[in-house]
């Protein structure tokens, strides 16, 4: 392991030095990934699954803050790794950052099992969600199907996506409610008024009028406090 540039340190393989079935199928390339979490021994371990996966160079990083100069300095890897729980902001953002800069796949590895977590994850361009907790079989498995070009969440997540976005009402009957309307109700449970919402997702405000009387339809209550302990039970928002 070399030091470098940033403070952080980036693991390199020689690409003669791994057995043809250590690569990635069906890539016959070695490839280059951003892990990111601020626990130095868990960096370390991944880093190691990943070498051995067949992982050209491993780049680290500690925070938001590193991961974005790390970015910035190396363009898109093929892969990033990273932990919500990051010490100065948010790895939900970040995710949504390095798609949007063209980083073509993105894993989180968490220690939370949050539903509103595991959905915001996918719905912010994360490929594959898993947790630490889970065996090197599960995070193994769940890397090459990223690699591969497919999607994966950890088995004890996948009936979190399958209840996809439905909120019980008040007669228990599960309503689904759209991507629209989850992110009105989490500004409402931000405690933003209806014109405060409109200016943060660009609507007017009669507009989230409107969302927020068919979000009423489907739960079976206009009290907006009603609503949204219903979403927070059913864990879509927080």
């Amino acid at each position: 392991m070399a030091a470098v540039g940033l403070g952080q340190a980036v693991r390199t393989t020689p690409a003669g030095s791994l057995p043809a079935n250590m690569v990635p199928h069906p890539r016959e390339e070695l490839f280059s990934v951003l892990v990111v979490d601020d626990h130095p021994l868990l960096r370390e371990a991944i880093a190691a699954r990943l070498t051995q996966m067949g992982a050209g160079t491993v780049h680290e990083a500690a925070s938001v803050a590193e991961a974005r100069a790390r970015a910035l300095a190396t363009g898109p890897c093929d892969l990033a790794i990273l932990d919500l729980g990051l010490p100065d902001g948010s790895g939900i953002d970040l995710v949504t950052e390095l798609r949007a800069q063209g980083w073509p796949r993105v894993v989180v590895l968490a220690s939370s099992d949050d539903p509103y977590a595991v959905r915001s994850a996918f719905q912010a361009g994360a490929q594959a969600y898993l947790l630490k907790s889970a065996s090197p079989m599960v995070v193994t498995d769940g890397v090459r199907r990223v690699l591969d070009g497919g999607v994966y969440a950890d088995p004890s997540v996948a009936p979190v996506l399958a209840a996809g976005t439905r909120v019980p009402g008040t007669d228990n009957t599960p309503r689904e409610l759209s991507a629209r309307e989850v992110e009105v109700l989490q500004l409402v449970a931000d405690g933003q008024s209806n014109k405060e919402i409109g200016e943060a997702l660009n609507l007017s405000a009669l507009t989230v009028k409107s969302h927020l009387s068919r979000i009423g339809r489907k739960l079976g209550t206009g009290d907006r406090a009603q609503m949204v302990a219903l979403a927070m039970r059913a864990g879509v928002i927080r």
